[in-house]
């Protein structure tokens, strides 16, 4: 199992709705997923809105990907990038560490994952 951001072994993001790019529940990525969905997200509306307006819908189901789309409060494998864009927009969701992938500190800092963390569940 690959490590996540505080050198632990990678915990699951969530199985209702099931998330990760290979949809196994964990944030894994791998070189097949170029948008390195690595980091366990619990969206917010403002979050959700602020996707959208990025051009990516969480909100809408796309059942030919597996994506029953998403409400607030549920955990979702987001993409280290994006969350990211969200954090200098002032609307960067709550994070569960213990499922974000070691890789998204390529990214961000983690300090900065830290600040907005939240237990897990």
């Amino acid at each position: 199992m690959p490590s996540n951001v505080l050198g632990g072994p990678l915990a699951s993001c969530c199985y209702q709705p099931l998330t990760g790019f290979y949809r196994d529940g964990f944030c894994r990525t791998g070189a097949d997923d170029r948008g390195l969905h690595t980091v366990c997200a619990q969206v917010t509306q403002e979050f959700l809105r602020f996707s959208q307006e990025s051009g990516n819908d969480l909100s809408t189901p796309r059942p030919e990907f597996q994506f029953p789309g998403l409400r607030p409060g549920d955990r979702w494998c987001v993409c280290v990038e994006r969350w990211k864009e969200a954090l200098e927009a002032g609307c960067a969701p709550p994070v569960l560490l213990e499922a974000c992938h070691l890789s998204a500190l390529e990214f961000v800092d983690l300090a900065d994952l830290k600040s907005h963390s939240v237990r897990p569940s």
